[in-house]
């Protein structure tokens, strides 16, 4: 009977206070210890105190908390700790390079480069043979200058830190000169009349939308222009009644002028695309060829390595950009340059399709896709009867070579029990994690993105999530 009344009364309480109900941050971290939960009292009792933050506010507005569902939510968070957000994960969209899933894996010979690098001492800025100070930027320069004939090359975080970098040397004060058609906006907002104001420049825009002619470079030079900048579109495509300049017809104007020609090309590719029947993609070394005095490329696009933004060109130029006081802030780590330097010698090597992953999957024939892709089907058989191949288009991605898609086969996917986003879901959450595509009600996915040593994992995670009723 007394422990009724006690009852009766510690509800009648909680019913007047309603906070009375969250436990304290110690009675929490008595949790915590009986859970053997691995993480330091300090990181506890500030997670605990956020939850107990949040728990407080949604009582504040009415919503109704035991103390059960708070213990619940301590437990999910220390559980949550432990996972790594950032885990491997299989691509199956058929979006090669997948900037929302890192944009472009790199091979096992740069990532054993990267490791190496990151978990030691390495000769960075010091020569071994003398044992004095030198350049971080050896290595690459050597392998660039080799396969692109750039004069001089510098490495930084990324390629709109490159392009900022390179107009805050060459043209913060002046004027630069630009297509109308070229002052883009790309992923994330970087916008090219943003990037050329922060840098301290200002923007002349010349030519129409869709044409521009070098004579409009040509008129629009005067005693404040400090350069000419070409910008591939990289994430779209203009057609049908348009006109640009080339690289060799600004260079003509440019010498004339006393000026450099600057070209970002984004995508950084070293090699003709055309060989894997894909449209045609300026290369860092066909601009440098046509007298481009800098270009500014990504390393993890097209090139297939690590991100970084490269700076190639003429030695005096390269050298300006290298000593503004902005390189520092922006430059490459050891870890990137040893990466990109792997990848680099890849091409050195003419291995890039067997061994860059970028390239073995554009390189990838559609046969050899339909035959993995039956492979795929035919196991799944013992799960669902709903699986066919299909063939579908597969998209380079990362903002290059817009609009242009590669003929593939995926695996067209359907389980009677759910619908095609619950089932995306559950590959997504699964061991290993998969992202594939639904299209017009059917999930799909697409062999050209997956390569063929990830099959027996990409099989397994499938069935997982086929017989899975979570």
């Amino acid at each position: 009977m007394a422990d009724e009344t006690s009852a009766a009364t510690a509800t009648a309480r909680n019913a007047e206070n309603p906070y009375v109900a969250l436990p304290s941050v110690s009675s929490l971290l008595e949790t915590a210890r009986r859970l053997d939960a691995g993480l330091s009292e300090a990181v506890l009792a500030a997670m605990f105190r956020d939850i107990l933050v949040v728990a407080r506010a949604e009582i504040a507005a009415g919503i109704s908390l035991s103390r059960g569902e708070i213990e619940r939510r301590a437990v999910g968070a220390i559980e949550a700790i432990g996972r790594v957000r950032l885990a491997p994960v299989l691509n199956a969209t058929g979006v090669v390079i997948h900037t929302n899933l890192g944009r472009a894996p790199v091979s096992p010979e740069t990532a054993a480069a990267m490791a190496e690098a990151a978990a030691g001492y390495v000769p960075l800025e010091i020569e071994p043979e003398s044992g004095r100070r030198g350049g971080r930027m050896r290595e690459i320069a050597n392998l660039m200058r080799l396969l692109t004939g750039a004069e001089a090359t510098l490495v930084v975080n990324n390629n709109a830190a490159a392009v900022l970098l390179t107009l805050s040397t060459i043209a913060a004060g002046k004027a630069v000169v630009v297509s109308r058609g070229e002052a883009v906006e790309i992923g994330g907002g970087f916008r090219i009349p943003d990037v050329l104001q922060q840098s301290g420049a200002t923007l002349v825009e010349v030519g129409t939308t869709n044409r521009t002619y070098a004579r409009d470079y040509a008129a629009a030079i005067d005693a404040t222009t400090a350069a000419l900048l070409k910008v591939h579109p990289s994430n779209f495509a203009m057609t049908g009644f348009t006109a640009s300049a080339t690289v060799a017809e600004l260079v003509a104007i440019a010498q004339s002028a006393g000026i450099p020609v600057v070209e970002d090309l984004g995508s950084g590719a070293l090699v003709d695309t055309r060989r894997y029947g894909l449209g045609a993609e300026p290369t860092i070394g066909e601009s440098l060829v046509a007298g481009a005095s800098v270009v500014t490329a990504s390393g993890d696009k097209l090139l297939g390595g690590p991100q970084a933004g490269i700076v190639a060109g003429r030695r005096e130029w390269v050298e300006r950009i290298a000593a503004h006081p902005l390189a520092r802030a922006l430059r490459a780590d050891k870890t990137c340059l040893a990466g990109l330097a792997a990848t680099l010698r890849h091409y050195a090597t003419g291995q890039e399709a067997s061994k860059i992953p970028v390239w073995r999957m554009i390189a990838t024939s559609p046969e050899q896709l339909r035959e993995r892709a039956e492979g795929l089907a035919a196991k799944l058989v013992q799960a669902t009867a709903n699986s066919t191949v299909v063939s579908v288009e597969s998209t380079v991605g990362g903002g290059s070579l817009p609009g242009q898609t590669m003929p593939s086969f995926a695996v067209s996917l359907s389980d009677d029990r759910t619908g095609p986003d619950e089932l995306a879901k559950r590959l997504r959450l699964g061991a290993p994690r998969v992202f594939a595509r639904v299209a017009d009600g059917t999930l799909l996915l697409d062999l050209r993105t997956v390569l063929p040593e990830d099959d027996a994992r990409l099989t397994e995670a499938v069935l997982a999530a086929l017989t899975s009723r979570a």
